[in-house]
């Protein structure tokens, strides 16, 4: 690859200074300009582009399909046309470019990630805490209930204590939307949510109404739990990063396994959108085809009809 078209270095300079004073954009988001912007001009220098003022929208695309055939993901590639339609925009601005020919240059679209799961095993392992620490205690009932139940972290740290119905083995939860769901929880997460109870007033205060508290004496934090859910799982030699959305999307996964209803995950997970569901927890369409074939009366064949 070519080095930059040095005509091309001073504008990119300027746009970081401007960025840097006018904008105060943080140190991280300078970095990130300069390292796209400089090898965007790489880029461009390849193409015989020596000066900003020629700047196309065949450049543009040009940039888009190379960087796509030297493979980079297509984050990436948004990531750097992003960069490129910023500075741009700033080369209009400053009149040294008519118009920002970046502006309708778009990146090959980016496919939705699957989240991954633990199996059960995987969980089991996860879950072998030392019972007599009131912290490894709640840790355990944090995830019970996580998995049991398949709450969001946001909605696990706003549970008070009254939001657990032990006689009715449910939990009450405020979901996205303020909406409440009333959810099962598992025997095995109420039997650790007693647990941390007979050991919580070693860590709250008396009129803590919070159920999961920290070392604080208050509510433990959203990044309390992702912090401890990581922990846990490197002192369980677990592979891959364990955070609270892979224990939700492990309930989901395994509940949708054993059942097939699609719709009773969607409302355990407090999903307005079933193709959220689907998509959430990888169902593939074979799944939903024999499902189709076995319950639809249209669906049977002629020869098991006759």
């Amino acid at each position: 690859m070519s080095t930059p078209e040095p005509a091309l270095t001073p504008a990119i300079n300027d746009f970081l200074d401007y960025v840097r004073v006018e904008r105060q954009l943080s140190p991280h988001t300078l970095d990130n300009y300069r390292r796209h912007l400089s090898a965007l001009s790489e880029q461009l220098a390849d193409l015989r582009l020596v000066n900003w003022a020629d700047l196309s929208v065949a450049h543009a695309r040009g940039l888009a399909t190379r960087m796509h055939k030297q493979g980079l993901a297509p984050r990436s590639i948004a990531a750097k046309l992003s960069a490129l339609r910023s500075f741009c925009d700033w080369l209009v601005l400053t009149g040294r470019l008519a118009a920002n020919p970046a502006r309708g240059v778009s990146a090959p679209k980016q496919g939705r990630p699957l989240p991954k799961n633990l199996d059960v095993d995987e969980l089991q392992q996860l879950m072998n805490l030392d019972e007599s620490d009131p912290l490894a205690v709640r840790d355990r009932a944090i995830m019970e209930l996580m998995y049991s139940s398949g709450l969001r972290l946001a909605e696990l740290v706003a549970l008070n204590l009254n939001d657990v119905q032990f006689a009715e083995r449910q939990v009450r939860v405020i979901g996205k939307g303020n909406k409440e769901r009333i959810l099962p929880v598992g025997r095995m997460a109420l039997d650790w949510l007693q647990k941390w109870l007979s050991v919580r007033p070693e860590l709250a205060g008396p009129d803590e109404p919070a159920l999961f508290v920290s070392k604080q004496r208050r509510r433990i934090t959203p990044r309390s739990v992702q912090l401890r859910l990581a922990k846990r799982g490197r002192q369980q030699a677990l592979a891959g990063h364990v955070h609270p959305h892979k224990l939700r999307h492990s309930f989901a996964t395994h509940m949708l396994e054993s059942s097939g209803d699609l719709r009773a995950v969607q409302e355990l997970l407090g999903h307005a959108d079933l193709a959220t569901t689907q998509i959430y927890t990888h169902l593939d369409f074979q799944h939903l085809a024999n499902a189709y074939d076995q319950a639809h009366p249209r669906a049977k064949r002629r020869d098991e009809e006759d």
